[in-house]
């Protein structure tokens, strides 16, 4: 399976880390160039980056719109791949993993990561791999496997309603989406929490901007609270229907240390 590394051209220390890791694992890999706030489209102003349960910073537009590339590229491709960030830290059992999935017919979608909030999955493991049904996530876009139906699905959810890169993932409820469990990735910035080696240390680009306020009044305010009550609605009423169980996903027990 081929790998796609979301990569701004500044952040050659991020690309040196990814490509150590692809290179310890043997993974034939392609750098997708991350979109900035300076090369965003549609523009910050554009409707659709104004429709979400909240107002965005334009480097989370950015980084959808980033994220959108890579899926055109699995579209284009006809075949899955793994989507990295370029601070997403590996587990050894990866490679095993991914050449168990590449030819599912019945996935759209896997999430690779676990990052410190639970997630609604099920209860029963995929016959092909150690996954669970994951019926709700909340956050975390920085390791996953995309097949072409669940890039088209994503694709369409994000042009209609930009959002944040985790959020429309996880709220792209037509797709068949899967967890691994264990986890087979976490961030950089939280790797020593699980005990994961931390090649490099991170600052987060998305924080980089000021989170812009809410409006206190009028219509867009209105619209903000609406699409947030009904967002958080659907999210409980999926863990109803599906009797999921919220969990927090562990991480692998074997991490490589990775040598720069």
């Amino acid at each position: 399976m081929k790998v796609l590394i979301i990569n701004m051209a500044t952040a050659t220390d991020r690309l040196a880390f990814m490509a150590a890791q692809m290179a310890h694992f043997g993974l034939d890999w392609a750098r997708i160039e991350a979109i900035t706030p300076d090369t965003l489209t549609p523009p910050a102003d554009d409707p659709v980056w104004h429709r979400w349960q909240r107002p965005l910073r334009v480097t989370e537009m950015a980084l959808c719109a980033s994220h959108m590339a890579a899926w055109r590229a699995v579209i284009a491709a006809d075949a899955p791949h793994l989507i990295l960030e370029d601070d997403a830290v590996l587990a050894a059992d990866l490679p095993a993993f991914l050449s168990d999935v590449t030819d599912l017919r019945d996935v759209d979608h896997i999430s690779l990561e676990t990052r410190g909030r639970k997630k609604v999955l099920g209860r029963v493991l995929h016959p092909a791999a150690p996954m669970l049904r994951l019926w709700q996530d909340r956050t975390g876009s920085a390791a996953y496997v995309a097949y072409p139906r669940g890039a088209r699905l994503m694709l369409d959810h994000a042009t209609r309603l930009g959002g944040p890169s985790d959020a429309i993932i996880s709220s792209t409820y037509a797709m068949r989406s899967y967890q691994a469990v264990p986890a087979l990735a976490v961030q950089l910035d939280i790797s020593l929490h699980y005990g994961v080696p931390q090649a490099i240390t991170t600052k987060s680009l998305i924080d980089s901007v000021e989170k812009p306020h809410l409006p206190a009044a009028g219509v867009a305010a209105l619209g903000f609270r609406a699409r947030r009550i009904w967002g958080q609605v659907v999210m409980g009423w999926r863990q109803i229907r599906h009797r999921g169980r919220r969990v927090h996903v562990p991480p692998a027990r074997e991490w490589p240390e990775i040598s720069l």
